[in-house]
C-alpha cells in the first residue's frame, strides 16, 4: 500500500497529515505506527524519552484500523505521558522509584485514554516525567534524565518533557501532556511545539480525580502544528458523569477556528516580573526570552492587531508563589499516602526524592482551615486577575496577554537538579502557573530561536473559556512566520 517517501518523510508530518495519508489509502495504520516504532528504536537511546515502550501492543492495534470509521486521527502514532492517562493493566510508575520497584500496573483505562482510542490514536509507548510531576526538567531518579532532541546537553523542561522529546524527535506528532503549572507550555517551548493548555474543566480526569492541587491541573497535549492542537482538543474534551465542573461547550468544533480571522484585537504584552528572587531582589528574564516576546508583539502589531504594554496587576502580587506552592504542598502529602497504598508500604529514605519529601513534610503541616483559608484567597485573588480581561467597567478589556513561556532558554541538563535547582526552579517559574490557578487557556508557540539555535516559546492567554480566540491567533501567527516541525537531526 506504501505510496509515500522515505519514513522521515512520512513521520514529519503532522498528525492531520499522517491521518490523510491512512485516510486516503497512502499509507496503512500499521506501515505508520511501524515507522514511528522503528524512529523510537533509533533514536530513543539518545533522547531516553520513551520509558514503557508497548510496540506490539500498539503493531496489534494498528491491524485493526478503520480508516473510514477509525476516528479523525485513525492510526495516527502518537505517545503517553507516565503521569495519568492510564491504561489498564499496563506500568504506571510517575517518576516514583517506589512504583517502579513494585511493579505497579494501572488497573483501568482512564477516560482520557478511551478518548485518544476513539479518536484513533495508537500509543507506541509511555513516556518519562520528573517524579510525581512536581518539576520543570524531565530529570527522574528512576529512569534519568530525557534530553532535548535540538541539543542533547540541554533539558526537555517538564513535566512533559519525555513527550514533548518525542514529538520534537521525530518520532510521533502528539504527545499526551499535563500541566499543573505550566507542564505542558514549558516543554513545549523548550522542545519547538506547540502546547496548548485548555482552560479548567476542559478535559476530565475521570475516573481516580476530580481535580488536583485545588483546580490548577488539566490534560492536554503537545503537537507540531496549530491545527493539531485544535483537533485533539476536539478529541479530548468534554464532560465525564460525576466531573465537579466542566468547561463551556465550544461554539463550533475549535479545528474550524483554525483560519478564521481573529479581527483586530487588543493584546497586552509583559516581558518583565516584578515577582521577588530568592535574594530579595527582582527575578531576571533571560535577553533572550525578552527577545521572543518583542519579536512576537512586532508580529501581531504588523498582522493589524493594537498591541500595548500592559498586564493584569495581581501578576505582581509577591505572595502568589507561596500560596501556589502551600497548595500543591499538601496536594503532595495527600498523593504520597496514596502512593504508599498503592506500593502496599510506608515510603522510607531512598522512595522519593529530596524535594518531594520537602514539599510532602510541608504539606503535612499545612491544617485543614489553613489549606481552605489558602484556596479561598488564591479564588480572591483570580478575580483580580480576570478584571484585566474582563473590567468591571464594562469597558472593552484586553483579549489576550503574551508573556515569556519561561524566564530562560533551554537549561543545562542538572541545572535544575537537586536542592539549588529546586531553587532555581522558582525564580524561573514567573509565566505560567498563574493561569493554572485563574483557569485560562494558554498556549505556547514557537516562535523564536536563541543564537545557538535553541526553541524558545512565547505564552498567548485569553480569557476562560475562549481557546477559539487563541486557536485564530495562533494560527495567524504560524501562517506568517511558520516554525521547523522537528529538530534537525
Amino acid at each position: 500500500m506504501r505510496r509515500m517517501g522515505s519514513n522521515d518523510e512520512l513521520l514529519h508530518l503532522d498528525a492531520t497529515g499522517q491521518a490523510a495519508l491512512v485516510r486516503q489509502g497512502q499509507v496503512s495504520a500499521a506501515e505508520l505506527v511501524g515507522a514511528a516504532i522503528e524512529a523510537a528504536q533509533q533514536r530513543n537511546p539518545a533522547i531516553n524519552a520513551i520509558i514503557h515502550p508497548r510496540y506490539e501492543a500498539a503493531l496489534a492495534e494498528a491491524a485493526q484500523v478503520d480508516p473510514a470509521h477509525g476516528g479523525p486521527f485513525a492510526g495516527v502514532p502518537m505517545v503517553v505521558k507516565d503521569l495519568g492517562c492510564t491504561i489498564a493493566g499496563e506500568p504506571h510508575h510517575q517518576g516514583i522509584r517506589a512504583l517502579q520497584r513494585a511493579g505497579y500496573r494501572a488497573p483501568h483505562d482512564s477516560a482520557l485514554y478511551r478518548r485518544f482510542r476513539r479518536a484513533g490514536f495508537v500509543a507506541i509507548g509511555r513516556t518519562n516525567t520528573p517524579e510525581m510531576g512536581s518539576t520543570i526538567t524531565t530529570e527522574p531518579l528512576a529512569y534519568g534524565p530525557t534530553r532535548n532532541p535540538w541539543n542533547l546537553q540541554h533539558s526537555t523542561g517538564g513535566s512533559s518533557g519525555g513527550s514533548a522529546a518525542s514529538v520534537a524527535a521525530g518520532i510521533v506528532p502528539v504527545g499526551h501532556a499535563n500541566d499543573g503549572g505550566g507542564s505542558i507550555r514549558i516543554p513545549a517551548s523548550e522542545c519547538g511545539l506547540v502546547g496548548l493548555k485548555p482552560s479548567r474543566g476542559r478535559v476530565s480526569t475521570a475516573p481516580d480525580l476530580g481535580e488536583n492541587w485545588a483546580g490548577a491541573t488539566i490534560d492536554g497535549a503537545v503537537t507540531r502544528s496549530v491545527r493539531d492542537a485544535a483537533a485533539v482538543l476536539d478529541a479530548i474534551a468534554g464532560y465525564e458523569p460525576g466531573d465537579p465542573y466542566t468547561a463551556p461547550p465550544f461554539a463550533r468544533h475549535l479545528r474550524e477556528e483554525v483560519g478564521v480571522p481573529p479581527g483586530h484585537l487588543r493584546i497586552g504584552v509583559l516581558d518583565t516580573s516584578a515577582l521577588p528572587d530568592m535574594a530579595g531582589g527582582t527575578a531576571f528574564v533571560h535577553p533572550e526570552c525578552v527577545a521572543a516576546v518583542q519579536k512576537a508583539a512586532d508580529l501581531l502589531q504588523s498582522l493589524g492587531h493594537h498591541v500595548e504594554a500592559s498586564s493584569p496587576q495581581a501578576m505582581t502580587d509577591p505572595g502568589f508563589p507561596d500560596r501556589f506552592v502551600t497548595v500543591m504542598a499538601a496536594n503532595t502529602q495527600r498523593d504520597v499516602r496514596h502512593f504508599e497504598s498503592l506500593a502496599g508500604r510506608t515510603f522510607g529514605d531512598g522512595d522519593l526524592e529530596p524535594d518531594n519529601l520537602f514539599y510532602a513534610q510541608w504539606g503535612a503541616s499545612v491544617s485543614a482551615p489553613d489549606y481552605l483559608e489558602m484556596v479561598n484567597q488564591q479564588h480572591a485573588w483570580c478575580r483580580e486577575m480576570m478584571s484585566w480581561w474582563h473590567p468591571a467597567d464594562h469597558h472593552h478589556g484586553f483579549d489576550l496577554l503574551l508573556t515569556p513561556v519561561i524566564a530562560v532558554p533551554p537549561p543545562a541538563i542538572g541545572w535544575l537538579s537537586g536542592a539549588e535547582g529546586a531553587m532555581r526552579v522558582r525564580e524561573i517559574m514567573l509565566f505560567t502557573a498563574q493561569f493554572n490557578v485563574t483557569g485560562q487557556p494558554a498556549i505556547s508557540l514557537p516562535l523564536h530561536r536563541t543564537a545557538d539555535g535553541l526553541p524558545v516559546g512565547v505564552q498567548l492567554v485569553a480569557a476562560y473559556g475562549r481557546e477559539d480566540v487563541l486557536i485564530r491567533v495562533a494560527a495567524q501567527l504560524e501562517a506568517a512566520a511558520p516554525w521547523p516541525l522537528v529538530a534537525p537531526t
